[in-house]
């Protein structure tokens, strides 16, 4: 059992806030792009890379914050995270392209201290509450994110873009005043003199079988969501819809991924929970995209099957959260995990896209479509695999 620790009372808040400052930074920028191309003139080219240059940074930067916060600790080094968040924020603001890419590299780095340390946050603090915590970390992540590129396009409507990008960051200050007091409770991880002091030393979780199942998993439900949610716009428009309608349909996608957020992790106690979400996943991802191939296609039954995405990729990237804490032992164990499982998933989330739309464009969305499906098939595959081991020392 993971000892508690001791923790600030705005401990709960801070991890609230840092998981709104995971999502809105990024899901805010696709809705500020037809302001940013005529305020700066920003050329379409290189409008694709505010949401890629984030997710390169994941992939490159989680294991070396799992490696910080062994070594300094994870509430120091979610605070200095939290700091090259802010900067980055604001460098957006000033009207130049170079500053807009430099703040963007330097968001991608701060929000990524969030991704990886706060499930290890949720392990040592609340190892008698996972399941809450958990489930108010990933619903305030998924539901900040989801109203994140519409409100953004609103304001954007009504202000200016720098105002409107200058308010939308302020959340990010907030996060680094009520962050401030889980300084005084700075964890490192303990240090070993020599090898009597473990019995049994653990291994790198690089080199754990099932560490590599949870890095799949965690990885295949990036890929997949990230290229549904790209081009699915694309497919309902090739299949007859209005632009209109095939935004309007990509957003219902992404809400109705809620539920699942504050589900999973609460039912992720019982094993019948976690095969039910397993279950959810499967389905949802595959028979909702299964059924976009079918002849006929309208508007009603492409609400049920935006629906059904949208339980699947809410369930699954819950559940990758909820494999980090549930198969380690504590929360360096759970940052490394974590650390390892974001790196390559995340690089699947950048380049799934790309490699999608280049098979849309010059094979058939068809092929997309079944791609899509099949990688949904080895994602539940992971699922079942994994929620028969207790951890991934197993």
């Amino acid at each position: 059992m993971t000892k508690t620790h001791q923790h600030s009372r705005y401990l709960a808040l801070g991890m609230v806030l840092a998981a709104t400052n995971m999502r809105l930074p990024i899901t805010m920028m696709p809705g500020l792009i037809s302001a940013m191309k005529q305020e700066l003139g920003l050329p379409s080219s290189m409008a694709g890379l505010i949401t890629t240059i984030p997710l390169l940074t994941f992939a490159i930067m989680s294991p070396l914050i799992a490696r910080w916060g062994h070594r300094f600790g994870n509430e120091w080094t979610i605070y200095i995270m939290l700091i090259v968040l802010a900067v980055g924020s604001y460098l957006r603001v000033l009207p130049a392209i170079p500053l807009l890419l430099i703040g963007t590299l330097l968001v991608g780095i701060g929000v990524d201290g969030g991704n990886v340390l706060i499930p290890a946050i949720i392990k040592d603090n609340f190892p008698q509450r996972i399941e809450l915590a958990t489930s108010s970390y990933t619903l305030s992540m998924v539901f900040v994110g989801s109203l994140g590129t519409g409100l953004s396009g609103i304001m954007a409507a009504h202000w200016s873009l720098p105002i409107t990008m200058a308010v939308l960051s302020v959340i990010g200050l907030l996060n680094l005043v009520v962050w401030t007091p889980n300084l005084k409770y700075n964890h490192r991880a303990p240090v070993t003199p020599n090898r009597q002091a473990q019995s049994t030393p653990r291994p790198s979780v690089w080199r754990l079988p099932l560490a590599w199942i949870v890095t799949a998993f965690f990885g295949l439900q990036a890929l997949v969501y990230y290229s549904l949610l790209t081009w699915l716009p694309t497919i309902f428009v090739a299949r007859g819809f209005s632009l209109v309608a095939a935004g309007n349909l990509v957003t219902l996608m992404q809400l109705s991924g809620l539920p699942m957020s504050f589900l999973v992790p609460v039912t992720s106690g019982k094993k019948s929970g976690v095969i039910t979400m397993i279950t959810v996943i499967g389905v949802g991802f595959m028979a909702g995209t299964a059924g976009i191939l079918l002849p006929g296609l309208n508007l009603s039954l492409a609400v049920v099957l935006c629906i059904l995405i949208g339980l699947g990729s809410g369930a699954a990237f819950s559940l990758a959260v909820v494999f980090f804490t549930q198969k380690t032992t504590n929360g360096f164990e759970t940052a490394d995990l974590s650390g390892m499982a974001q790196s390559a998933g995340y690089l699947l989330a950048a380049f799934g896209p790309v490699a999608f739309g280049w098979l849309g464009s010059h094979v058939g969305w068809t092929l997309v479509l079944w791609l899509a499906i099949i990688f949904s098939g080895l994602l539940t595959l992971c699922g079942v695999i994994l929620q028969r081991h207790v951890s991934i020392y197993d």
